[in-house]
């Protein structure tokens, strides 16, 4: 009898190992609601996948399931699922199943629904982690010389923070110049996601994005791109927002609320204009996403609005692709429309240029602007900078790999947000409070 046992023991052994050797990347959790949150996975071949779920606590009192999907070469073997049986206001522990044989990770796999605390008491305190320019090296397809990519563990270090969400800001990968086709994006976003360091954090943080040029095609690129489609369908593949696009047309353009705080993810590549163009209308959003950011804004009763817009927006100086540089008629209007529709609150998220500063103005309604720029996470960084940024906040340029977290902490009425930024181990280099 224990013969037959150590038997069975042994081929179920080996039908967990079977199916965890098709586990390409992942699982991650994406969007979180009240009453849904996304899980997402990526298998080596075409494989049947769903997830289990309980409330954290409850040693699987009552499990829930997650439809099960079928992964496809043409969907890159991805694939999207709900937990849609979610109470408001639980952290849930879930396990990937493929094949319908369980797949447990070394590691926490947890997700959370959103609290209802509206008429109830004051918002939750939460965390978000932010960061942008995350290029993994692979040798065969990189330049020659010295690796780009570098500092892994950064992954690690974000990870032992433990954020409730994390924000990526765009170059969240980097294509290279193999890459541009399906088979190209597909390896690239694929070559990226499986990077072992960043397995933990994908599978206990929410998972939000935008995009910039690296993701969305060659450097610097622009509206333009005939593979911009392409880009797109790649994107929607890898990453887990819960909406895509405003009006019926198509972009990264996304909108959310965690908590109290809301959330505007800005497109500025799908309708861009090109940067070395001398004629015709000069855009890096459009005006279509212009009017929909501000009436959200002007809508929005969140005490900070936290807008991705990918590349910097307040810093003055006319270098690279700032938006003063290329752009200063729209970044103009922008920042006039914010003034006069009185927004308070706002706070602009930007990667790009693979150092970290915070800048900052007060407008001409009496209310603070700021642009937290949070880059690099592994990109190759500057020596030196030597611009002249008129809102630069004294202290606060960082030129080596970082990324940032951003507290919101305190009562209702009385909301304050903690911006700290840390190096890759771990460690802070420097701290500020601000208020609505």
């Amino acid at each position: 009898m224990k013969v037959i046992q150590f038997v069975l023991l042994l081929l179920a052994a080996n039908s967990i190992f079977a199916q965890a050797n098709l586990l390409q990347s992942g699982p991650m959790v994406g969007y979180s609601t009240m009453r849904e949150v996304l899980l997402w996975v990526q298998t080596k071949e075409s494989a049947e996948v769903s997830f289990d779920y309980w409330i954290k606590g409850t040693n699987r009192a009552k499990v829930f399931h997650t439809a099960s999907v079928m992964t496809s070469k043409a969907g890159a073997f991805t694939a999207k699922l709900i937990a849609d049986e979610v109470q408001q206001g639980h952290r849930y522990e879930y396990e990937l199943r493929i094949n319908n044989i369980p797949v447990p990770r070394p590691y926490p796999t947890e997700f959370q629904s959103q609290e209802l605390w509206q008429w109830r008491h004051d918002p939750p305190d939460f965390t978000v982690a932010v960061g942008s320019c995350a290029y993994v090296n692979e040798p065969e397809y990189d330049r020659p010389g010295r690796p780009y990519g570098s500092h892994y563990e950064i992954f690690t270090s974000i990870h032992e923070k433990r954020p409730d969400v994390m924000l990526w800001l765009g170059d969240n990968v980097y294509t290279r110049e193999g890459d541009f086709s399906e088979t190209g994006f597909y390896h690239r976003y694929t070559h990226t996601r499986s990077l072992p360091e960043m397995q933990p954090l994908l599978a206990s943080t929410h998972q939000y994005a935008i995009w910039d040029d690296h993701d969305f095609g060659p450097n610097d690129l622009d509206g333009s791109s005939v593979l911009k489609e392409l880009a797109l369908r790649t994107f929607k593949l890898f990453w887990g927002n819960q909406t895509y696009g405003i009006n019926g047309h198509p972009s990264v353009i996304s909108n959310f609320k965690f908590n109290d705080i809301e959330f505007f993810g800005l497109d500025n590549r799908y309708y861009r204009s090109a940067n070395t163009r001398k004629t015709g209308k000069r855009q890096m959003f459009g005006e279509e996403q212009l009017q929909w950011l501000i009436s959200r804004l002007a809508e929005s009763q969140a005490p900070f609005k936290i807008i991705m817009a990918g590349g910097q927006v307040l810093n003055t100086a006319p270098v690279y692709e700032n938006y003063i540089h290329l752009f200063p008629e729209e970044r103009k209007r922008l920042l006039e429309l914010i003034e006069k529709e009185n927004i308070k609150g706002v706070v602009f998220l930007s990667g790009d240029r693979h150092f970290t500063e915070l800048s900052a103005y007060k407008n001409k309604a009496g209310n603070m602007v700021y642009d937290l720029t949070a880059s690099s996470l592994t990109a190759g960084t500057p020596n030196k900078i030597t611009e002249q940024n008129d809102h630069l906040v004294e202290g606060t340029v960082y030129l080596k790999n970082n990324f940032a977290m951003l507290t919101f902490k305190g009562p209702r009425k009385k909301r304050v947000m903690n911006i700290t930024i840390y190096d890759s181990d771990g460690k802070q280099v420097w701290t500020k409070d601000i208020t609505p």
